[in-house]
């Protein structure tokens, strides 16, 4: 069953509670460098996916979501925080009243916050070394882009909502692994899952479009754009992690959860 894992998230939620409570600068620090975990996903992913780009293959995709998933490792055993996980880590410490829900959003706000630093500044240090400037390199990257900042608002909620609710399975379910390697292994499946399904990230979008905006880019990616483009999926992406993940585990083991507390 999947209730000592559940036990695990609460554990999670309260050591990030009181990293908060310790310093809320360093909080929004661990936040900032998990957004630029994030961002080395990213331009690992782009510059792999370039190259079958440029020839028109259809693997420019499946290649771009397998590399991808050297940003999850580095998240699980790098450190950070993601907005996107603590939707469902504060959640869940909030219905078992581990965690008050003012703290729950208020620590869903620094998190946020803190991945919009992080993926401004590892925006900058890609542009500051050129990799990105020359159009057989970014193409690929602004042509994901510029899809992304003009697909349809509903569309984009839902997509943010499926992915949420993959990307936190890809944390939850190694939970109750014991070793590293099978951990690593169904991190990077569902990271894969979520990146080739077309589903809609708010950090990895967010990084991304930062680097979309300080190279060389067409009118029809802008900075509205982005925000057009991070409203539905950051609402999705909260609704997959705290509706779907958190309140869905609480109500199907709460049960055998409070049997076990009591």
């Amino acid at each position: 069953m999947e209730t000592q894992s559940l036990y695990e998230v609460e554990k999670l939620a309260l050591k990030k509670m009181r990293l908060f409570q310790q310093s809320p600068l360093r909080y929004l620090a661990r936040s900032a460098l998990a957004s630029m975990f994030i961002g080395f996903g990213v331009i690992v992913a782009f510059r792999t996916g370039s190259y079958f780009y440029a020839v028109d293959s259809p693997a420019m995709y499946p290649m771009a979501a397998l590399t991808f998933g050297a940003a999850i490792i580095l998240i699980a055993f790098g450190g950070g925080d993601l907005f996107t996980g603590n939707a469902f880590y504060y959640t869940y410490g909030a219905l078992r009243r581990k965690l008050r829900w003012v703290d729950t959003i208020k620590l869903w706000v620094a998190s946020y916050f803190g991945n919009i630093v992080g993926a401004a500044v590892f925006a900058l240090l890609i542009y500051l070394t050129g990799l990105f400037h020359a159009p057989e390199v970014n193409g690929f990257l602004l042509s994901v882009v510029d899809k992304k900042m003009h697909a349809p608002w509903t569309e984009l909620f839902f997509r943010g909502i499926l992915c949420n609710w993959l990307v936190c399975l890809a944390f939850f379910i190694p939970m109750g692994m014991k070793s590293d390697g099978p951990k690593l292994f169904a991190m990077m499946l569902f990271v894969f899952c979520f990146f080739i399904s077309g589903y809609e990230h708010s950090i990895a979008n967010m990084c991304t479009f930062a680097i979309a905006l300080v190279v060389d880019h067409p009118d029809t990616i802008s900075l509205s754009g982005a925000v057009y483009n991070l409203v539905p999926v950051t609402l999705g992406n909260l609704i997959g992690g705290s509706v779907f993940m958190a309140f869905m585990y609480h109500y199907v083991n709460k049960p055998d959860l409070d049997q076990n507390q009591d």
